[in-house]
């Protein structure tokens, strides 16, 4: 099988648990573009802690972040498509204040969310881009929401349920995330590749969470990391090795390099 172009998860798939890209990752994907494919992040990171790993691999592609619920350009950043959620938010607020959650809005504007935390913290060290407000949400002025994020500390399913006639939800072991209806990196993902001339089947994607799960599925090759969500590897054509181990290079360097070199 030709494939064209390739989607790759960041956190848990291109990024060691330190946000690093090894250099034989990084290698793989130079070897892959020099080939003539196109390759892509899909990611549920919002723009500003995608773009500067998207300048250390060089590409140029546009980016898919937020789980699909903004495209950016590849070269200016700026937002080329978005689907915003629409909540009830006085009943959204109403049951998150009863739950005691962690909730971070991700807004075309920035972050605003209810407390600081130590992935907000490492999402400002590696954007340079702080928080526009922490704090009581019912008291802060954003609109153009994209995602929510909702930290409960359990499994998202126990509360999740109570958007999904208004949303999309994606449930996480420590929580879950909110995005309007339709949203996903698959249906993103094919929106690109419609606009490139490219075809489902001449896709490849390669993810670890239930977030990837629709691109898994959707394109000519899936890929699951081993470090992956049961759920996640169950929807896959391949398992490939831990994020810590270089398990996207491994893909790359067996499947993909060599059946082009063939």
């Amino acid at each position: 099988m030709s494939i064209r172009a390739m989607f790759i998860d960041m956190d848990g798939t291109l990024l060691t648990s330190s946000n690093e890209i090894s250099q034989r990752n990084a290698e793989a994907i130079n070897r892959l573009i020099n080939q003539g494919v196109k390759v892509f992040l899909a990611t549920g990171r919002q723009y500003e802690i995608t773009a500067p790993y998207h300048r250390m691999l060089g590409l140029k592609t546009p980016m898919i972040c937020l789980n699909g619920a903004s495209i950016h350009d590849g070269i200016t950043g700026d937002i080329a498509g978005k689907k915003p959620v629409i909540l009830d938010e006085g009943r959204f607020h109403r049951i998150i204040n009863e739950n005691s959650c962690n909730v971070i809005v991700h807004t075309t504007d920035g972050l605003f969310c209810n407390r600081t935390s130590k992935e907000v913290d490492v999402w400002t060290r590696e954007g340079k881009v702080p928080p526009r407000y922490i704090g009581d949400l019912r008291e802060a002025d954003y609109r153009n929401v994209l995602k929510y994020t909702v930290k409960t500390g359990r499994h998202g399913s126990h509360m999740s349920h109570l958007f999904s006639e208004e949303a999309d939800v994606i449930n996480w072991q420590d929580g879950f995330e909110i995005v309007a209806p339709g949203v996903s990196k698959w249906a993103a993902i094919k929106t690109l590749i419609g606009a490139f001339g490219i075809n489902p089947e001449e896709t490849a994607t390669i993810g670890d969470g239930p977030n990837d799960i629709q691109m898994l599925t959707g394109a000519g090759i899936g890929v699951a990391m081993e470090n992956a969500v049961p759920e996640t590897k169950t929807a896959a054509n391949f398992v490939t090795g831990h994020h810590e181990s270089d398990g996207l290079a491994e893909f790359i360097e067996q499947y993909l390099i060599q059946s082009f070199a063939m």
